[in-house]
């Protein structure tokens, strides 16, 4: 491990940035293409029919086992679909702007291809005992980069629609203009009580992810909580929001195809359009991925059980190959569950209207994430200057107040 860490940093700066970019997206790419897979897949399970198992190769039909297996599974359809998508005819339709059409998806994949250099994926223990995380690019800001590149996404949405100049795409395009920032609002104010939490007083500001994962790989009661439980609403907006800023069912506004036709990709086809689907599930993968990180505890298997404990136990605690690769293992199967969890939300819930999207946004949401910002401040300045149960039964009784004032039922319009 060390010999390859030297080998790393010998690496002229050029080199390893090359190396950086190619791996995210040769990791992106394969990922997006079984996310469609497992999408069709998981809606088959879901509506209790098969789904796709009839496609394969003539010469994988004299292999027993494998051959049944992968066809089973789908591989084929994904192999199929991969390769229509490359060399299906790329038409451009004679009445858009060609330029920003062409454009938009490659807009598309730029935020899906660097945000992921932000997040962490694992870590291992140094030779000096020290938790190091695996991640492109260890930045202090890690929460602000994400936000702030990942909010780029909605430009090649807006440039599809109107570039397209067409009445549908450009609906879907000012949909997703609207959409994404409304629910950037909450986002945001759901994630700044994590951080109120994690730079407490007296210690050194941060916004890296990788501290928030080590906020929560403690043994303590309140260190060893993963922020889901510590802050419920937090998650909860948060999780709402990420379901709207990736497009997904119940949120699909952008497309609608039940009144838009397809939306702001009407107009597109073949390796266009197939970019616009693997941008969207490399946001679907990296919101999972930060979710994870900031209310289920990163690579921690369970709360108040730190990955570096269970290898101990297993007296492989010292290891840093077995620890970074333990890690990633961990990390990644809480990321498959919440994507399970989007596919399954897609092919349950029936989607919103335009109007109650942007009403759950503005009227519930934003309220709501701005109440819980204003308890956790006033909780921690509570639990600083330790002002007793007096201040804490006045902020229970303030918090319910605001609950019920921000949650009750909206009163009919007279008829």
């Amino acid at each position: 491990m060390n010999a390859l860490v030297e080998l790393w940093q010998s690496l002229p700066l050029a080199a390893q940035l090359f190396l950086k970019g190619l791996a995210v997206v040769l990791v992106i790419f394969p990922l997006g293409g079984i996310g469609s897979l497992a999408e069709r897949k998981i809606s088959a399970w879901i509506q209790g029919r098969p789904g796709p198992n009839r496609a394969i190769p003539i010469w994988f039909r004299y292999i027993p086992v494998i051959g049944p297996a992968l066809q089973r599974l789908g591989a084929f359809h994904l192999m199929a679909d991969g390769l229509k998508m490359l060399f299906k005819e790329d038409a451009l339709p004679g009445h858009v702007n060609k330029f920003y059409f062409v454009l938009a998806p490659i807009v598309a994949m730029i935020p899906a291809l660097t945000t992921v250099t932000a997040v962490p994926f694992g870590a291992y223990v140094d030779a000096a005992g020290k938790t190091v995380p695996l991640v492109l690019a260890n930045v202090d800001v890690g929460i602000l980069a994400v936000f702030a590149v990942s909010s780029l996404g909605v430009y090649s949405l807006i440039i599809a629609g109107w570039a397209s100049n067409s009445k549908y795409p450009f609906l879907g395009g000012i949909r997703a203009s609207a959409q994404l920032i409304s629910y950037e609002l909450s986002m945001t104010l759901s994630v700044l009580p994590v951080f109120l939490w994690v730079n407490a007083p007296g210690t050194t500001g941060t916004l890296s992810l990788f501290d928030v994962v080590q906020a929560q790989a403690g043994t303590s009661f309140l260190g060893g909580m993963w922020f889901v439980f510590l802050m419920p609403v937090s998650a909860i907006v948060f999780f709402i929001a990420l379901f709207a800023e990736t497009n997904r069912l119940p949120f699909d506004m952008a497309e609608g195809e039940a009144d838009l036709v397809g939306g702001f990709h009407t107009e597109y086809g073949a390796f266009k359009w197939g970019l616009f689907f693997v941008a969207e599930y490399a946001h679907m993968i990296i919101g999972s991925g930060v979710f994870v990180l900031l209310f289920l505890g990163g690579w921690n298997p369970l709360p108040w059980l730190p990955l570096a404990t269970v290898l101990g136990w297993l007296g492989l605690a010292g290891n840093p190959f077995v620890f970074g690769l333990a890690s990633i293992a961990v990390f990644l199967a809480k990321v498959l569950f919440f994507i399970f969890v989007f596919m399954w939300v897609r092919w349950t819930v029936p989607r919103f209207r335009y109007d109650q999207v942007m009403k759950l946004g503005w009227q519930k949401l934003l309220p709501l994430a701005i109440g819980n910002l204003l308890f956790y401040a006033a909780a921690i300045a509570i639990i600083e200057l330790n002002y007793g149960l007096l201040a804490w039964g006045a902020l229970a009784v303030a918090t319910v107040a605001a609950f019920v004032l921000i949650l009750r039922p909206q009163a009919r319009a007279a008829l």
